[in-house]
């Protein structure tokens, strides 16, 4: 029933005139293709079934129009699953929360079991370089998820879904150890950004987010420096960036600046990603790493505990 309302809906914004003009080029076509495309990303593998019926039928137009010399496939549906995953997102993501478990491994074989070096890598982490490497790669996956929320219309609920999760993290972690608990890390962050996305900035243009992002960036800075000429005696206001000097968490991700981070990737998608499709020329084969960003919460919430487990299994903890 949907598919029918979809082909009618069609039929009606691009009149069946448009099938009677007496010439016809790949070019035009393709724009009809990629207009449906846009229209009904959902049902687009259905729809371009239907019209191939269709104009196979006339004797105007040959449906094998094609471009470079392949057949014209929409880059966001996917001819075996109809996905609409958009390749590089995915494995990008992926990369990123790979690397945090690899960071997180390192802490805890140095944190619980004493080892120096693992595979040529120190296990201090507290060094300006592992600093820099954990900022990097934090902030890609930030970046990534900006620019997600801006492919999706459910911020709400998945904003109020992962604030759970964050929460019971910092419950669990609390009762695990209460020096180490997580007191607003990345996924406490994620989730306020989102929800605060999907209320403010669900239709702000490219050039707001952008303008919006860098002023919370140029507030992380001033904020920074305002610190060094003074110091608080509370905690509270930890969301804020703003703490007692003994405070100190490897999973500390603060509003100002980190949702300007947030923001610029939500520019990004509002720019480069607004047909919402690859960039990419070509299409390219899924591989684990793709399927690790299509599972980064999952792997996020799971992996610490694993590691803990194995290492408690294996005789291995202090």
């Amino acid at each position: 029933m949907i598919f029918h309302l979809n082909v009618k809906a069609f039929f009606n914004r691009y009149s069946l005139a448009a099938f009677n003009k007496p010439l016809y080029s790949s070019c035009s076509f393709d724009l009809i293709l990629k207009k449906i495309d846009y229209l009904f990303p959902a049902d687009c593998a259905f729809i371009l079934k239907f019209l191939k019926n269709f104009l196979a039928k006339s004797s105007k137009i040959d449906f094998s129009l094609t471009l470079g010399g392949r057949p014209y496939y929409p880059r966001s549906v996917s001819q075996k699953s109809g996905s609409r995953r958009i390749w590089e997102i995915d494995f990008l993501r992926g990369l990123s929360i790979i690397l945090v478990v690899c960071y997180h491994l390192l802490y805890d074989l140095g944190e619980f079991v004493g080892v120096e070096r693992f595979f040529g890598f120190t296990t201090d982490l507290s060094t300006v370089a592992w600093s820099a490497a954990q900022h990097f790669f934090a902030g890609l996956f930030i970046v990534l998820c900006g620019t997600s929320s801006t492919l999706t219309r459910s911020n709400v609920r998945r904003g109020l879904r992962l604030l759970a999760v964050s929460l019971a993290v910092t419950a669990i972690t609390y009762i695990f150890d209460p020096s180490s608990a997580v007191w607003f890390g990345i996924l406490q962050l994620l989730a306020v950004s989102i929800l605060v996305f999907g209320a403010a900035f669900e239709k702000a243009s490219p050039v707001t987010c952008t303008a919006w992002g860098m002023f919370v960036l140029g507030l992380g800075a001033a904020l920074h420096l305002l610190k060094r000429s003074m110091t608080v005696g509370f905690d509270w206001m930890l969301p804020f960036g703003i703490h007692s000097p003994g405070y100190s968490s490897f999973d500390y991700f603060p509003l100002i600046p980190w949702f300007g981070v947030f923001l610029i990737g939500a520019a990004l998608g509002r720019s480069v990603y607004a047909p919402r499709q690859s960039l990419l020329p070509w299409r390219l084969p899924q591989t684990f790493v793709n399927a690790a960003g299509r599972h980064s919460l999952l792997i996020y919430i799971l992996h610490q505990p694993v590691i803990l487990a194995v290492l408690y299994v294996l005789g291995l903890m202090k």
